[in-house]
């Protein structure tokens, strides 16, 4: 099931998105534009936490005439570096032996077809990161690797835009990875997928830059979830991104880039300077 958060002129909504393709053309983002032929059936109330339910309105809209949004404002976003094994050594280290713990906050997150913002005046270098992104479904604490499943709400594209250069004369990363607008999300979580083994492309200008699958992941999904989950208390809606593979490069004013994961589908965002 794919659940899309959406608005019908100034409200807010959570619906069901029905419809054989798994890219939503145009990004339904109100102009018009395709929609792939999905529609979006309107959900009662929200799908997260305790005692929520997938309760349908009965209203329906095509994707075309509403606009997409990101699919959860997560209360944090907690991120994995370097957990595959390619993309630590493209960037000169090592893999860790444990996972590689970081934050993003929630105002970097923006939706399906809004713009990355290049901070021009702060950073020469802006780069892609295709990944995984797992959304939580309940409140949840020291989560064992046989119940993380049971944590899980689904799965979304994500992006974890850095400013390398940045990230580099830092030594920490919190400048790097936390402008806004560094942390797209969309177009929708997908709840019925097996994430173990599934294939992530990263276009720019249709010109593929990563091309992997989440079984190269160093730490899989339920090393990652407990790992965390030891540490922090995870809410209903929050985002943990997995980690990206290797072929990270620049963006510049003017391009597109586009992540897809198999079985959800594709979320992509344009590139505007601050200046």
């Amino acid at each position: 099931m794919r659940i899309a958060r959406f608005a019908v002129g100034d409200e807010v909504r959570y619906g069901v998105v029905d419809g054989g393709s798994s890219t939503p053309s145009g990004n339904g983002n109100g102009n018009g534009a395709g929609g792939g032929g999905l529609t979006v059936a309107e959900l009662a109330g929200h799908p997260f936490g305790p005692g929520a339910e997938v309760t349908l309105t009965g209203a329906r809209y095509p994707v075309a005439d509403v606009r997409l949004l990101a699919p959860v404002l997560p209360s944090k976003i907690v991120a994995i570096g370097r957990n595959y094994l390619e993309h630590a050594r493209e960037l000169g280290n090592e893999p860790p032996a444990e996972p590689l713990i970081f934050l993003k906050p929630s105002t970097a997150v923006i939706g399906p077809g809004d713009a990355i913002v290049r901070p021009d005046t702060l950073s020469k270098r802006v780069d892609f990161e295709g990944e995984l992104a797992i959304v939580f479904g309940r409140l949840c604490r020291d989560v064992p690797a046989a119940r993380v499943p049971e944590a899980i709400f689904g799965y979304t594209c994500a992006n974890d835009v850095t400013a390398r250069d940045l990230q580099a004369s830092d030594g920490q990363w919190a400048r790097a990875k936390g402008f806004d607008t560094f942390c797209p999300l969309g177009p929708w979580i997908e709840t019925d997928l097996d994430a173990a083994d599934v294939q992530l492309t990263t276009t720019v200008n249709d010109e593929v830059k990563q091309d992997s699958r989440t079984s190269l992941l160093i730490h899989d999904i339920p090393t990652l979830v407990s790992y965390v989950t030891a540490v922090m208390t995870i809410l209903p809606g929050d985002v943990l991104l997995t980690g990206t593979p290797a072929g990270v490069g620049p963006l510049v004013a003017g391009d597109s880039v586009s992540v897809s994961i198999e079985g959800i589908g594709t979320l992509t965002n344009r590139v505007v300077d601050s200046s």
